[in-house]
């Protein structure tokens, strides 16, 4: 009988010529989730499942969002999970046009604020009301003409 113990979720290590088992630090937490919409009829036990990638193609997760935008426009998309990148930020949000069109306007949003906080000009010309009013209207008149084209 060996007198090694093991714990949850731990990672053998082999140091010289004594296995040992890693535990999973404290700080750490695990997520279970149901990674599809539907409830299957009845549990089934599946076999040979080795890796991560075979959980993700044996299940291929998927779920379906409706998204809505300023307007109230609803928009729906169906995001499919084939690896555990794809549900970070980048995963989603290349999976969906509303998203990608929401992270290129928040991009733009901070390149305004970064410009407002940094250049010394357009600080200095929203300060002036006469400057600031001429800014405003010079960019009101750029709106309507590429509202024109």
């Amino acid at each position: 009988m060996s007198d090694k113990t093991y714990g949850l979720g731990g990672t053998e290590v082999k140091r010289e010529s004594i296995e040992s088992l890693q535990e999973i630090p404290q700080n750490r937490t695990i997520f279970v989730e149901k990674l599809t919409q539907n409830q299957p009829l009845r549990p089934e036990m599946v076999k040979g499942l080795k890796t991560i990638d075979d959980v993700f193609n044996h299940y291929k997760p998927n779920i379906e969002l409706a998204f809505e935008d300023s307007e109230g426009m609803e928009s729906k998309t169906t995001l499919n999970f084939n690896n555990l990148g794809d549900f970070g930020k980048k995963g989603i949000v290349n999976q969906s046009e509303f998203l990608k069109d929401l992270d290129t306007e928040k991009d733009q949003y901070l390149k305004v604020i970064k410009q407002l906080k940094t250049n010394k000009i357009l600080k200095a010309a929203l300060s002036d009301p006469d400057a600031k009013e001429a800014l405003l209207n010079t960019i009101q008149d750029l709106i309507s003409e590429l509202e024109t084209k």
